[in-house]
């Protein structure tokens, strides 16, 4: 793996403040994302339009996301040499995923039993019409269907069997070659497409202001606060911990994959930024096998942010009802989502398919009640991407710390190249 060198204050020209703020993509995403606000805002009719943009871009980006998940795991596995790695990091991963998730759940329902967002007068509340996600919720969440309709983790399957075959193939050296080449095309093809970074998040966030207004907030807005504050609790108490267990700080982490989060905050998909985080971990230090492995299958099966926002959906909605959960009831409601949340990714819309279907299973809250989330569901979307990307940041760097397979390097220095 190639690590980037140190950079060598001696001989590096600094720049001024002023043209490394006009270089710098962070900025130019930001300002893109202030004007989507206010054109969404104070004129809604153009901002519905910027959908398109925003739409086309992360489009863009989906196409170059099964060429680097292939290749990166082919390459990583070919190179690793030894398959019993590859179960070992596969199983650690997973089993990561399932304690660091149950642990968002958990998490979910306390922060809202405390709070309680729904003991308000529901009378007042927006209400959308929820029938696309409730017609489906009688249905059994299926392994099967799920499988078919995550072409991530198609392509990751597919990428491991490749990988593993490889490793028998007597003309090794020269395939890992020519995918090597075909790689270096595909990551200079990516770096190309980031700069319309500032398009998509202007689109993206355009096109929500002015869909749903900014006004939708007020009757939600508790429960987008208690959203939020759980969010980062999570992010910073439960991740950081975690974090600071092996040294690193998680502040040096989101300031170092700040592009990546304001990208996502403007699109509301974390699938946009997946290729550029995966090019930031192998360049932060961690391996490119972990990385291949560990970023692709928590993209389906890591997703804290969203257990968050499902768990606290549920209780929200109970206390909106004035329903009495049992504790034995909210186990369940933790345990049934273990699983069903799993089935939340790849799927736009899926998400209310998982909540519909586990307050289906509860039968005691109705699944009406999701009307009430819809008008503000696209404002904590963002929320539960942006968790879902640092989730599977932290995920990968505490794989590859276990492994002993991270370069140690100077975040700070990193981040200033």
């Amino acid at each position: 793996m190639n690590i980037p060198s140190t950079p060598n204050p001696v001989n590096k020209p600094k720049k001024s403040t002023f043209k490394a703020v006009i270089t710098n993509l962070t900025f130019w995403v930001l300002i893109a994302i202030i004007a989507g606000v206010l054109l969404g805002h104070f004129s809604p009719e153009n901002g519905v339009k910027m959908e398109i943009i925003g739409k086309t871009f992360v489009d863009i980006i989906k196409l170059f996301i099964g060429p680097i998940i292939f290749l990166t795991i082919v390459l990583g596995i070919s190179g690793m040499g030894n398959l019993k790695k590859v179960g070992r990091i596969g199983i650690k991963a997973l089993g990561y995923f399932e304690v660091v998730s149950t642990v968002a759940l958990a998490i979910g329902v306390g922060v809202a039993y405390f709070f309680q967002p729904g003991k308000i007068d529901k009378s007042g509340l927006t209400l959308q019409d929820p029938s696309k996600y409730t017609n489906n919720a009688a249905e059994h969440f299926s392994w099967w269907h799920f499988f078919l309709s995550n072409f991530t983790l198609q392509v990751l399957l597919a990428a491991i069997v490749c990988g593993v075959a490889l490793n028998f193939y007597q003309k090794r050296e020269q395939t890992i070659l020519v995918l090597e080449r075909f790689s270096k095309v595909v990551f200079l093809g990516l770096k190309y497409v980031m700069y319309l970074a500032p398009l998509g998040a202007f689109g993206g966030m355009a096109y929500t202001i002015g869909k749903f207004g900014l006004e939708t907030l007020i009757p939600l807005g508790k429960l987008m606060l208690c959203v939020y504050l759980t969010m980062a609790l999570f992010v910073f108490l439960i991740l950081g911990t975690i974090l600071r267990y092996y040294k690193i700080n998680i502040l040096s982490i989101l300031k170092y994959i700040k592009e990546e989060l304001l990208l996502v905050l403007g699109t509301s998909s974390s699938e946009a930024a997946l290729p550029s985080i995966m090019v930031k971990l192998e360049r932060m230090g961690c391996s490119k096998s972990v990385v291949g492995l560990v970023i692709p299958t928590g993209y389906s099966f890591n997703l804290d942010g969203t257990s968050i926002y499902l768990s606290m959906s549920v209780i929200f909605l109970a206390q909106l009802y004035d329903v009495h959960l049992s504790f034995f009831e909210i186990l369940s409601v933790i345990g049934i989502l273990m699983i069903t949340s799993k089935g939340a990714a790849g799927v736009t819309g899926s998400g209310f398919i998982v909540l519909a279907s586990t307050l289906t299973a509860l039968h005691k809250i109705p699944v009406e009640g999701l009307a009430f989330l819809l008008g503000v569901d696209k404002f904590m979307s963002e929320a539960r991407a942006i968790t879902n990307l640092i989730g599977n940041t932290v995920a990968t760097i505490i794989i590859s710390k276990t492994e002993h397979d991270f370069t140690e390097l100077n975040l700070d220095v990193v981040v200033e190249e």
